[in-house]
């Protein structure tokens, strides 16, 4: 199948192109041709005008379970980076992702590295595992012999990295075991002894700086108890370290009970497509889970300083069943980012380009000749007006067409 989108506007995961003819030729992008036309039989012809084509978009923190992946690509999320899951419910996401083209396609850590009892161990009752449908409990760490076997145990579930948890729960008030420097950094050695990116679960500056002292490439989330007037202080310091941090404000906007996600319910672009599921998670009273009070705007002060810096800052919204919602969820962290002062170009980068390069997904994330064909097209300019991504036409995971919304 070979299908030309003609005279459409170009985000290819990087810069913005006016006008160019894009062709999909099976699974891959056949060819881009700036300001001029393809040449050749098409099986199919777009018109592009007054639309733009993007990458597939990239989660960059989800955690992926049952009907999540394919409420994500509706949205036009090809990909979802996995930062904790339990491992047959994960082995099940991977085999549907390779199985079948309505879903996204999913990386994953398997299971965080935490000591005992601590973070997230105390949000993963009995109810939850059931809900998920499990019965399975996260392994722990608590020594030097445990974090080898730790790491050997998530190679043989064929992890593409690793994520470890440094977060006491003092953020707000809780006490929780939480791994020291030392462990910290005997599990990092042993994931990049074995190929893998290290990513940090931490959600205040110390902890951060414990992450990257030990050698962690990335951390899961912008840190939460910085203010406005520390805010550069701290980005210069993690500037230093040749690291990226993950946003997620969606997720520090959900778990501190600001009421602001809940504007994806009223954007008709997004409702219309939510899952009944999805929509019931908005609202949900959350316990148990650090986080400073001031966590949005402290996290929004941290994502503009960082990128002033210079820190590579990569979208994800640390989306569950329970919520923030996959799928729109990135399409809000989007709007949060550019909220936060960031063009839109920079804010489409952080989902697409940005996270591939990281990330090294090296067929993905852009759009140019040779690469896999999954892509976003949209009506209108989100790289000047970033809602416009919800104006969802087409998506494409792998070549394969799924049919708009009404």
């Amino acid at each position: 199948m070979r299908t030309l989108i003609r005279g459409v506007r170009v985000f290819d995961g990087e810069r913005t192109v006016p006008a160019a003819d894009v062709v999909i030729d099976g699974d891959r992008i056949g060819a881009v041709a700036i300001g001029g036309e393809v040449a050749g039989h098409a099986d199919a012809v777009i018109d592009g005008a007054g639309k733009t084509l993007l990458p597939g978009l990239i989660d960059a923190h989800t955690h992926a379970f049952e009907g999540d992946l394919a409420e994500a690509l509706t949205f036009g999320v090809t990909t979802e980076l996995d930062m904790n899951n339990l491992p047959p419910l994960l082995a099940a996401q991977r085999r549907q992702a390779a199985e079948r083209d309505d879903v996204a396609d999913i990386r994953s850590s398997s299971m965080i590295a935490t000591a005992p009892n601590g973070h997230p161990t105390q949000i993963m009752t009995a109810d939850v595992l059931k809900a998920l449908g499990t019965d399975r409990t996260l392994d722990t760490v608590a020594d030097s012999g445990e974090a080898k076997a730790f790491v050997e145990a998530r190679l043989a579930e064929g992890v593409d990295y690793l994520k470890i948890a440094i977060d006491d729960g003092g953020s707000s008030g809780m006490r929780l075991p939480a791994l020291g420097p030392e462990l910290a950094a005997v599990l990092v050695e042993a994931g990049h002894a074995a190929g893998l990116r290290v990513i940090a679960h931490t959600v205040t500056a110390r902890e951060a700086l414990i992450a990257l002292d030990a050698g962690a490439d990335g951390l899961a989330h912008l840190y939460s108890d910085v203010n406005e007037e520390q805010a550069e202080e701290m980005a210069a310091r993690i500037a230093a370290y040749d690291a990226f941090v993950i946003s997620t404000i969606t997720y520090i906007e959900a778990v501190t009970g600001d009421p602001n996600g809940r504007e994806l319910l009223r954007d008709p672009r997004i409702a219309a497509r939510m899952s009944d599921r999805s929509k019931a998670t908005f609202g949900r009273e959350w316990a148990d889970i650090p986080m400073h009070s001031q966590g949005v705007i402290n996290a929004s002060h941290a994502a503009a300083a960082l990128r002033r810096a210079g820190v590579p800052v990569l979208a994800g919204t640390d989306c569950t069943p329970f919520g923030p919602v996959h799928g729109a969820g990135l399409h809000h962290e989007l709007l949060l980012l550019t909220e936060a002062g960031w063009t839109a170009e920079q804010a489409l980068a952080a989902a697409t380009g940005t996270t591939a390069r990281l990330f090294g997904l090296t067929d993905r994330g852009r759009i140019a000749p040779g690469l896999r064909a999954d892509l976003l097209l949209v009506n209108g300019d989100p790289t000047t007006d970033i809602t416009a991504s919800r104006a969802i036409e087409e998506v494409w995971r792998g070549g394969v067409r799924r049919r708009r919304a009404a």
